[in-house]
Order: C-alpha cells, then sequence, then structure tokens
C-alpha cells in the first residue's frame, strides 16, 4: 500500500513502506533520517563513506528504580543516590548519542511514587522530584519522553476492578498536571506489557483501550506506546490484524527478546519481516522494535543485567532494521555510561559499550 507525501509547495508523491523497498532504497533513507543528527552530513555522503549503513538506536527505556531489585544490582544503588542535578546530566548524556526518546518505565512501584503525589506516598530518593528533573532536562535537549502509566499498587499485571483503575485514571490526570507543561511530555507508555501468545488478550485490550481514551482526553496529541513480549509468536492472519487495528495506540515496539535468551539473533529478519507484513496491513499504528542490548549475568531473570557485546548489537541492528521505523533499545541505563561521567550507574563494562557505539556512530554516520 502506498500514501502521498505532500510538500510545501503542494506536490504530492507516493511513500513506500520499508517492506516494499528495495535494500539500498532503505539504506539511503536510514542515511537521511539519521545521518544528519550526528555529521551534518548528507544522506549520499553516508551512503558512500558506508554501504551497509543500518539504523541507528533512536531511544531507550528510562528508570528511576528497576522493578526487579535481583537484575539491577549494579545501578539502582546509584540512581538512588543521583541528585536533582545528576538525573540532568544523564539526560545530557543520553541526548550527546543522537537519541531522540525515552521511555520511562514507571513512575510509581510498590505503590511509591518518584515524583511529588497528593495520591501516593513517594519513593525516599536523594532528589525528591527525578520527573521534574528528566523532563526539564530533555525540554532543553529536545529529547521526547513517553511516560509510564503505572506502576501504582501493583507490581505487574494489570489493576482489576474498579478502585483500582479509578486510582490509574487519577494519577494519570495528577501527571499531566504537575507535569503537562514540559516540551519533553511526548506520550505514554502503558507498562503493563502484553503477551502475544500468538495474540494480544482480551483483557489486555481493555485495558489498554480504557487507559488510551483518559490519554487522549487529558493530552489529545500525545502518542501512545505500547511494549509486548512474545514477538517470535506473532502471526500475520486477519485476526491479528483486527486486533491492531481495535488497539487504541499510535506506537508498537516489539520486545526482540534475545537479551533474555527466547529469540536467536539469526530468527530476527523473518519475525520483524513477518510483523512488517501485518502492520502494512495497519499502517495507523507504526512498527518500532523495543532491541535488548543486556544479557544475564548468570541465570535468565534470576541474576543482574550486564551490558552485551557490541558485535552482538550490531547483529540485532542488521536483522531488524530494514522492517521497522524506529529502533529503541533496554536500555541504555545500566547497560551504557559515558566515560568520566558524573552520574555512572551500571557495570563497568558499560563504558566499553558506550564507547563501541559511539564509535561505530561516527565511523557510520
Amino acid at each position: 500500500m502506498q500514501y502521498l507525501r505532500t510538500y510545501n509547495n503542494g506536490k504530492k508523491e507516493p511513500i513506500m513502506t520499508i517492506q516494499s523497498m528495495k535494500r539500498r532504497q532503505f539504506l539511503q533513507l536510514s542515511a537521511f533520517s539519521a545521518g544528519f543528527h550526528y555529521s551534518g552530513a548528507s544522506a549520499e555522503t553516508n551512503q558512500e563513506k558506508n554501504p551497509s549503513l543500518l539504523q541507528p538506536i533512536r531511544g531507550s527505556w528510562f528508570e528511576f528504580q528497576h522493578c526487579w531489585a535481583h537484575e539491577s544490582g549494579y545501578w539502582d544503588a546509584a540512581c538512588a543516590a543521583f541528585s536533582c542535578e545528576q538525573w540532568k546530566q544523564k539526560i545530557h548524556e543520553i541526548a550527546e548519542l543522537g537519541m531522540k526518546y525515552l521511555v520511562l518505565l514507571s513512575v510509581a512501584q510498590d505503590g511509591k511514587t518518584f515524583y511529588s503525589s497528593k495520591l501516593f506516598p513517594s519513593w525516599p530518593l536523594n532528589c525528591p522530584d527525578p520527573l521534574d528533573a528528566v523532563l526539564t532536562a530533555a525540554d532543553e535537549v529536545h529529547l521526547k519522553f513517553f511516560i509510564s502509566g503505572g506502576f501504582f499498587d501493583e507490581k505487574i499485571g494489570v489493576l482489576a476492578g474498579a478502585e483500582g483503575t479509578k486510582k490509574r485514571l487519577q494519577a494519570m490526570q495528577e501527571l499531566v498536571e504537575r507535569y503537562g507543561q514540559h516540551e519533553s511530555f511526548y506520550g505514554w507508555y502503558w507498562p503493563n506489557e502484553a503477551s502475544l501468545n500468538p495474540y494480544f488478550e482480551d483483557n489486555f485490550i481493555r485495558y489498554c483501550n480504557e487507559t488510551s481514551a483518559e490519554a487522549r482526553r487529558l493530552t489529545p496529541h500525545a502518542k501512545i506506546l505500547i511494549a509486548p513480549y512474545g514477538t517470535r509468536k506473532t502471526v500475520n492472519d486477519d485476526h491479528f490484524a483486527r486486533q491492531l487495528d481495535n488497539l487504541n495506540v499510535d506506537i508498537i515496539a516489539y520486545q526482540d527478546e534475545v537479551g533474555v535468551r527466547k529469540t536467536r539473533v539469526e530468527e530476527l529478519d523473518a519475525i520483524f519481516a513477518r510483523l512488517r507484513n501485518i502492520h502494512d496491513r495497519v499502517p495507523r499504528v507504526a512498527l518500532w522494535a523495543d532491541m535488548e542490548i543486556f544479557d544475564f549475568e548468570g541465570d535468565t531473570y534470576k541474576s543482574n543485567l550486564i551490558p552485551a557485546p557490541f558485535s552482538r548489537i550490531q547483529n540485532q541492528l542488521a536483522a531488524i532494521s530494514p522492517h521497522v521505523d524506529t529502533i529503541l533499545v533496554y536500555q541504555y541505563q545500566g547497560m551504557m555510561n559515558k566515560p568520566g561521567s558524573s552520574a555512572f550507574a551500571g557495570h563497568p563494562d558499560s563504558t566499553k559499550l558506550y564507547d563501541d557505539y559511539r564509535n561505530w556512530l561516527k565511523k557510520s554516520y
């Protein structure tokens, strides 16, 4: 399917979907859309420099405290001790790598908020309002935040019952009242992740659409993002297409599940090609990737997260890039740190991953 692009002079021309592009056409578009953020070079110049140019990382998940303490031993304590100024420095650090989006995993956890709330008690962090600190810094560097709609009274899972729904929607209104003036408040993220098996569960669709309806009322221009797992199980059929069409969201960033050891890198091309096909049937919903740049230090889900080798991450980028509109990662925090950062939080090898990615970025763009 093709759509029309309208220019300022009134001229119109068709837009090809990424699926319909030849490989070279895709690479040229990737260079145009990303290259100027880093070197100012034209798409043609970047293409000549690196004929295998792929999409860069355009954003990351972000958190104040990780929801599973046994995975975050390398950064939770440091983040809890951050001053408000250090939170701002972390945002500037991320923006220096050319990232455009941050997805806030949660604004609350275990019934306590990461901001000053009238509805819930607050987390005892060194910075009394880290949410305001990061949004203020994001305003300065033109980063766009997707603000989480949880977790308030739950650790994980969809809030059930009328009282839980009421609290969740009240908290969203409070967030808009307190932080809606920030230019960086770009959109919303629903953190109760959907499991695709191979379809969305009806309960998730109800939760998602109910929450999205309130978000549309409060912030009519905000974008809404979800990030389901079970990506390898997805199917390209009429039922899944109808589910996509019925979801009141703008963007779906599918977890590639390489870090959690459910999917092999060599499977990604076919998986995301299938997703491209199904999303081209429902072009209203953008197709993004939630690419995992971590590994586990020991057993899966039972040990600390550590940075993956950049050689693996390059292969993930190569497999996913031709099929998606934007690549986000889980996550910069803990896995990457600028050497010498005064807001260091993460594994010691995080500076190496930062340098490896930065050097690749400079060479490619």
